[in-house]
């Protein structure tokens, strides 16, 4: 039997992958040809995505237990605040046997104890789980250097499944791969997924750096440094998932934090803020953001913010240099020029 496929969300990132999904569905045997998506305006996503039309087998589902009924693949890509009341709603619904996908960007953090990082794949897996005899679902992720009206017009991209399961890896790998969307999978759920979140914070010190008229070399150093806090990260707080380093070198990782780092909202935004402080006239994160993002939301504040609360409940604090200094300057009114005064204590250093 074919797998019946259904994308649940139709943001612009939902819009985006749609356009790959619809086309592989059409074109493969191994899946139903008709996409069922929750919520969509038939063919076009018309406020972040006017003008890219929809392959015509995305069929819209204003119900989501319509648009997930007997669906043997799930693709979530709804904010994460959205879960809790829209998965209830699918008890039931999807095929015995169903897998799952996230491609939200983004963590929550226990709100007490050690603040540990909570991957979504897991709040979600946790969400379908709730009622006594339901199945498991299990998850993979799919992250990497994805700019979602990029991907809708067909500009090359790759990107990376995180899976646990290889042969639902390459399941995912078939449904989303194009000629101009590279994809390939890490068996690394929590090292991708974190990835996916994590850059937001580094993106607000390449931010602050371009806002100072800092050069290339000095954003480097932050992007390199970023990357490496990154990992560290990963494997403080994950390292009984068995993190790998290779992880890092895929789309999900080196390559998302690259393109975050020289174009996103997280960036952007940092940038004015660094701007307005030097001008004498700062802004706070709320303002810049409704201002600057025609209605969508950083991520890279919230998260330093339950990054800091993480590493300060986990006592590691001095092991993360370049996040620390990140929040000092966003929240605890450091200058923005500080972002190179962070205490590095693997300098000098011989590797």
């Amino acid at each position: 039997m074919p797998e019946k496929v259904a994308l649940i969300g139709s943001g612009n990132w939902g819009s985006a992958i749609a356009t790959k999904i619809g086309v592989n569905a059409s074109a493969c045997a191994d899946f139903d040809d008709k996409v069922y998506m929750w919520w969509v305006r038939p063919h076009e996503n018309v406020i972040y995505l006017p003008g890219i039309e929809l392959p015509h087998n995305i069929v819209a589902c204003p119900d989501v237990a319509t648009c997930v009924d007997g669906a043997t693949m799930m693709v979530f890509v709804i904010p994460h605040n959205f879960l809790a009341p829209i998965v209830p709603k699918m008890e039931g619904k999807f095929a015995k046997g169903a897998i799952g996908c996230s491609l939200i960007k983004g963590i929550e953090f226990e709100k007490e104890g050690d603040m540990k990082p909570i991957l979504i794949s897991d709040l979600l897996q946790a969400e379908m789980k709730k009622s006594d005899g339901a199945p498991v679902v299990d998850m993979s992720v799919l992250m990497g250097a994805n700019v979602a009206n990029e991907v809708a017009k067909g500009d090359f991209a790759e990107a990376t499944i995180g899976c646990t399961k290889p042969e639902n890896g390459l399941k995912w790998c078939k449904l989303f791969n194009t000629k101009d969307f590279a994809v390939q999978a890490v068996t690394d759920v929590a090292g991708a997924e974190l990835c996916g979140a994590m850059k937001n914070v580094v993106a607000l010190g390449a931010g602050f750096c371009d806002g100072l008229g800092y050069g290339g070399n000095t954003k480097a150093a932050i992007i390199r440094i970023g990357l490496k806090e990154m990992q560290k990260f990963c494997k403080v707080f994950y390292g009984d998932r068995q993190i790998k380093d290779e992880t890092f070198l895929e789309s999900c990782g080196v390559a998302d934090l690259v393109t975050t780092c020289f174009g996103g909202r997280n960036r952007k935004c940092a940038d004015i803020f660094a701007k307005n402080i030097a001008a004498g006239t700062p802004k706070a994160w709320d303002v810049i953001e409704a201002e600057e993002l025609n209605g969508q939301k950083l991520q890279g504040t919230g998260t330093a913010q339950d990054v800091m609360k993480a590493i300060k409940a986990k006592g590691v604090v001095d092991a993360f240099p370049l996040f620390s200094q990140i929040h000092k300057i966003a929240f605890e009114g450091a200058k923005p020029e500080t972002i190179i005064d962070m205490k590095l204590a693997d300098y000098p250093r011989l590797n």
